[in-house]
């Protein structure tokens, strides 16, 4: 070493020796510094040297270092501490008697080396290094939405990740089905990146590229964040996403809804599925019977066949054909045949039945199916099952037989499938009236509707007896109701109405009677009566009067029974005094005394049969005789 060697290094030691006699710290040779661990936002406990340590820290120096620069932020005297101005001026206190400075509120800028050099009795230091965490955010996933194709060449994204806030930068691992993912050359890539935000952490973004297969069309993806915390290592995984696979149709079939036995009148769907993704252009083909060529069905805008109300002439044989508008390659499905169950009309005969009454007839019903039928005869107005196969036979007919009769042709094994023809047997008959007589309370000049039902074979006609505005309403094929719109006149209360039913086999009548009432607050008042109880037939009904009318026959025969019992006694009186003989003369005089005929008298004349007036004679057998015919007469006075 030369001479201008020796002199540079007696310059460095000296320099060196001055700076350790200085007291300059950070530069001399110190050991490993005390590692302290906090979480942001916390408060860091920062101790002047080890618990051990018999120096005494009521006299020392706080520095922060950053760079490898010192920074006087805080100063200890007597115990008493004083921050210096700076970034931790208001964040710095004093506990454990002087020996501990706390750092509240910490942030990812206070990583770093803080140092505490004490002044007596000897300079002593103590280095400590503040580590802080932060826990990132739950990882957020974005699963391409625009797919994957399997024939492309290179790793296609797949989704990416996104970790905010988190310090340090926290580590992300990709997993597919639970199985983690690692770099593989031109099958799998991970590219991750960081940003770090003003408050100083870190927001992580990681992008998976893959090459992907059919098989991994259901795939779960998804990434974990592994990052640590004072308390230990630490996880946090994203939701499971499936990105689109997309991979050409290598089979195309039929799918029919619903599925099971189908029936006329059904909606059915007739859709193309394929096993490619996306699916082919799709078309639907139904054989010809006459060509047996496929022959193009119309379809909606999704490719499906829509058959509402389903018929049998849909039944037969469907293809479907997918064409993949990116290859143009063409797929078609296995022929498929479709049944739709059938019943066709039914018909009866004869269809327009009728008899005379107390013969019989016989009622045929036919139908054609695909599938074994089942007959039901129903009687129409009650429901009422009243025989099963396709002939009803009705024998003795009545009038009341008359009507609808529905036969049911139904498949059993097809449940609902089912048509009916209802048929009404007509009865040959003179008309039927539903009264024979009926009574209306009504007000003068008011307007009145008067209605006749008449039924019978052939249909009946009606005419009224009084002018007004007429309709008629038909009840069934045998019966009419006619609605008669009349002003009630005198001339009218005077008359009534009649009704006047008629066909080729006679003819009948209603009559419709008038009363006035001035004193109803109603304008009518009708009895109704169920219309198969007619008034002509042999039915023992009795037609309900009118509530009014009853009240005045009860007055009049209690009247009558009481001057009949009173003129009873004043003969049974006289009879007893013998002075009323009786004879089976039908008349009978009662005279005064010459002397007496100028008094009151009355005379009492018998109306009654012979036979009757015995009944008059005494209990002794006494008898008038037979040359005495006159008269007598009987004084009141007495």
């Amino acid at each position: 070493m030369g001479r201008s060697g020796l002199i540079c290094a007696f310059l460095i030691a000296a320099c060196c020796c001055c700076r350790r006699a200085a007291g300059v710290p950070g530069e001399a040779e110190q050991p490993d510094p005390e590692l302290v661990e906090v979480e942001v936002g916390g408060t860091a406990l920062l101790k002047c040297g080890p618990s051990h340590s018999p120096g005494n820290f009521s006299h020392a120096d706080w520095f922060s270092v950053h760079k490898e620069k010192p920074t006087l932020i805080f100063l200890v005297r007597q115990g008493q501490g004083q921050s210096e101005p700076g970034e931790y001026q208001n964040r710095l206190s004093l506990q454990d008697q002087g020996t501990t400075l706390a750092l509240a509120r910490i942030t990812p800028h206070d990583e770093r080396i803080f140092l505490c050099q004490g002044k007596r009795p000897r300079s002593q230091e103590h280095r400590i290094q503040l580590r802080v965490y932060k826990a990132p955010e739950e990882p957020l996933i974005q699963v391409n939405a625009l797919g994957i194709s399997v024939n492309s060449e290179e790793p296609g994204e797949v989704a990416t990740c996104v970790g905010r806030n988190g310090y340090p930068l926290p580590q992300v691992t990709w997993y597919k089905n639970s199985q983690s993912l690692k770099e593989e050359k031109n099958r799998v890539h991970i590219q991750s990146s960081q940003i770090v935000e003003s408050s100083g952490l870190y927001t992580l973004r990681s992008v998976l590229k893959a090459q992907l297969t059919k098989e991994d069309k259901d795939a779960q993806f998804y990434c974990e964040l592994s990052y640590r915390l004072p308390s230990g290592n630490h996880m946090k995984e994203s939701r499971e996403v499936t990105v689109p696979v997309f991979y050409p149709a290598e089979r195309v079939w039929l799918e029919v809804e619903p599925e099971g036995m189908l029936k006329e009148g059904d909606r059915v769907e007739i859709r193309c599925l394929a096993d490619g993704n996306p699916p082919p252009h799709f078309s639907i083909g139904k054989q010809n019977l006459s060509t047996r060529e496929m022959e193009e069905e119309r379809t909606d805008d999704n490719g499906v066949l829509v058959l509402e109300p389903a018929r049998k002439e849909h039944s037969g044989l469907y293809e479907c054909q997918g064409l993949d508008l990116e290859s143009t390659a063409s797929l078609l499905s296995d022929q498929q045949e479709l049944v739709v169950n059938y019943v066709s009309e039914v018909r009866v005969s004869p269809a327009a039945p009728e008899s005379q009454e107390g013969s019989s007839l016989t009622l045929t019903c036919e139908a054609e199916s695909n599938q074994d039928l089942e007959f039901q005869w129903l009687r129409e107005k009650t429901g009422k099952v009243l025989a099963k196969g396709p002939v009803l036979q009705l024998r003795n007919l009545k009038r009341e037989a008359g009507g609808g009769y529905r036969c049911v042709a139904s498949v059993p094994s097809v449940p609902g499938l089912n048509r009916t023809q209802l048929v009404n047997v007509a009865i040959f008959g003179s008309p039927w009236m539903a009264l024979r007589e009926r009574k209306m309370w009504v007000k003068e000049n008011s307007v009145l509707n008067l209605s006749c039902e008449a039924s019978g074979h052939p249909r009946p006609s009606i005419v009224w007896s009084v002018d007004g505005t007429a309709s008629e309403q038909d009840q069934d094929p045998q019966s009419v109701l006619s609605v008669l719109n009349v002003l009630v006149t005198p001339e009218l209360l005077e008359t009534g109405a009649e009704c006047v039913a008629s066909n080729s086999l006679g003819r009948n009548t209603t009559v419709i009677i008038l009363e006035l009432d001035s004193n109803r607050t109603t304008s009518l008042s009708t009895s109704t009566i169920s219309p198969y109880a007619r008034a002509n037939s042999t039915s023992t009904e009795k037609k309900l009067t009118e509530p009014e009318s009853k009240g005045v026959v009860i007055v009049a025969v209690t009247v009558c029974v009481l001057v009949l019992a009173v003129l009873g006694a004043v003969l049974y009186f006289f009879y007893k005094k013998g002075k009323l003989p009786c004879g089976r003369s039908g008349k009978q005089e009662i005279t005064l005394p010459p002397s007496r005929k100028g008094e009151f008298v009355v005379e009492v004349k018998s109306d009654k049969l012979p036979e009757e007036m015995g009944l008059l004679q005494g209990s002794n057998g006494d008898k008038r005789a037979p040359g005495d015919q006159g008269e007598k007469y009987i004084d009141l006075r007495h």
